[in-house]
């Protein structure tokens, strides 16, 4: 019985061993993959030497599935929108917030991150999502593929997206005053914000009708709307509001906002506003 056992065990190690040595055979000698990196671009190089290396923030413009809502109908940039894209972004946000905030400012607060898609991201309520903040360290921005650098209209809403995701990025860094911000208008947020007229949201103390979705967005809608605004365009805003409450509101709301930047960064949110607006006029006329 002892014999038959070990003859039994000896058949089943030759076997494996057997099997084991056709499937080294069968293996390629080589892997085919190709896992050399491609070439750096113009392109590339451009982006190194404006993000990389001064900054630590690596723009994205290659498609990757893994960095997307792969139940959207996305796609990438064309290449050559994707250098005025990243030139509006760094003379307008990283150039003004490095000029009144110092030159080391975006380097410690920053995304390390930026990720460029061409299309618009449409959402089942009609509505588009032209930015997304992800956890601090990714922005991404969509609908590069339309904009135009000579229509300022179109520049300050793109402009508007990057701003607003980097107000929630100061945020992660160091907090607002939430609970102060709740009591200027408690009763007013609302899921259905898209479904809103912006009159009355304004009349309400709401900057747009997106800043009624919920405190954190109100913040970082009110500080973004100020940044992406001439003087005379937000007084404008403040003038179409005919609620003598409401136009109180949004006036308590921009002073936290210009607080919150003194306090928290040593910023002065007003110069932050006219190097934006300087910076802009720029962009649009080169």
């Amino acid at each position: 019985m002892k014999i038959f056992k070990l003859y039994r065990t000896m058949i089943l190690v030759a076997g494996v061993l057997t099997f084991a040595a056709c499937a080294h055979e069968d293996q390629p000698k080589e892997s085919q993959l190709d896992f050399s990196p491609l070439p750096k671009t113009e392109l590339d190089k451009w982006i190194t030497t404006n993000y990389l290396d001064p900054y630590n923030i690596n723009a994205q413009y290659l498609w990757n599935q893994n960095k997307v809502d792969n139940n959207r109908f996305l796609f990438p940039p064309l290449v050559d929108k994707v250098k005025p894209a990243l030139n509006i972004v760094k003379q307008i946000w990283i150039d003004s917030y490095s000029e009144v905030g110092g030159a080391d400012f975006v380097k410690i607060i920053a995304p390390r991150e930026i990720v460029l898609v061409g299309g618009v991201n449409s959402n089942s309520n009609g509505t588009r999502t032209l930015g997304i903040a992800d956890s601090g360290q990714r922005i991404t921005l969509f609908e590069v593929d339309y904009l135009n650098q000579k229509n300022r209209d179109n520049v300050t809403e793109f402009i508007h997206t990057i701003q607003h995701e980097y107000v929630h990025i100061l945020n992660q860094n160091k907090p607002f005053d939430e609970q102060a911000w709740q009591k200027i208008t408690p009763g007013d947020y609302t899921g259905t914000w898209h479904l809103e007229n912006l009159a009355v949201s304004r009349n309400l103390g709401f900057v747009t009708n997106y800043a009624r979705n919920n405190v954190t967005e109100d913040f970082a809608e009110t500080a973004s709307v100020i940044l992406i605004s001439s003087v005379a365009e937000y007084d404008a805003i403040l003038a179409s509001i005919t609620s003598a409450d409401g136009r109180d509101k949004l006036k308590r709301k921009e002073a936290i906002v210009v607080q919150y930047y003194k306090d928290a960064f040593g910023i002065d949110f007003y110069a932050l506003r006219d190097a934006a607006q300087r910076n802009t006029t720029n962009v649009v006329n080169n």
